[in-house]
This record gives structure tokens, sequence and C-alpha cells, in this order.
């Protein structure tokens, strides 16, 4: 199976205040990302491609090679786990993205990331 659904993407989203400063308004998002490979054969991240909407409604694009320096294979029924961080200058905003993988095969495909919000808990209505 190479298909977007052959990679299933997990979130976990943190608030990290002590990295954060609303003042200035700045706000900082931590988040663990585990794919895990639910495919046949083996496939390899490529890239990542990732829209940050803040509460202004502004946008940011993130396209890198790989993510956190690496462009990891995952085997069939094994995952990759890593950590990372956004800032955004509100306290609360919108991450949307995708990976692009590709098989050892040479068939590649996006992994969906589930759209995720961010808030910082201080700053709920």
């Amino acid at each position: 199976m190479t298909n977007e659904n052959a990679i299933t993407v997990d979130v976990e989203s943190s608030y990290v205040e002590i990295q954060s400063e609303p003042d200035l308004e700045r706000f900082v998002f931590a988040y663990t990302i585990t794919l895990t490979n639910d495919g046949d054969v083996p496939a390899r991240l490529v890239s990542r491609h990732w829209v940050i909407t803040d509460a202004n409604d502004e946008v940011r694009e993130v396209k890198d090679i790989g993510v956190v320096g690496k462009t990891p294979r995952i085997d069939p029924g094994k995952s990759f786990t890593y950590r990372s961080h956004a800032v955004l200058e509100t306290p609360y905003g919108l991450l949307q993205g995708s990976y692009q993988m590709i098989t050892d095969d040479g068939q590649e495909f996006n992994a969906l990331v589930p759209d995720f919000n961010v808030i910082a808990p201080d700053f709920l209505h």
C-alpha cells in the first residue's frame, strides 16, 4: 500500500510558557510528531510543507528538506518521532501540513498532518 494513508501522523502540542514573552508578542509552542508506516514497503521522509496561521490570519509557510536535519527511512510497522516548535505572534493559531515521502521502489506520496490548534492556556476566553 503506497498512498497517503500508508503513513499515519500523530501530533501532540503544548505551550512553552518559559520561552514565551507575551508582552513582546512571542508565543512558543512545542509539538511532537510521530509518523508510523502502516504500509507494506519502507518509505523515506524527503521534505515537509507546513502552513502556520496565527490569530491575526497571518500565514507563514515552511518548506524544508527532511525534519530536524534528518530524512528518516521508516520500515513497515515502525515509527519515527521528533520534537520541534513554532513561534507565533498571537496566543493561538492553526498548524497544517504534509510530509513528502518516497518508497524504496520510487513511488512518491504525501503523508498529511492532521490540522491542529495551538493555544496558550492563559489567553483562553
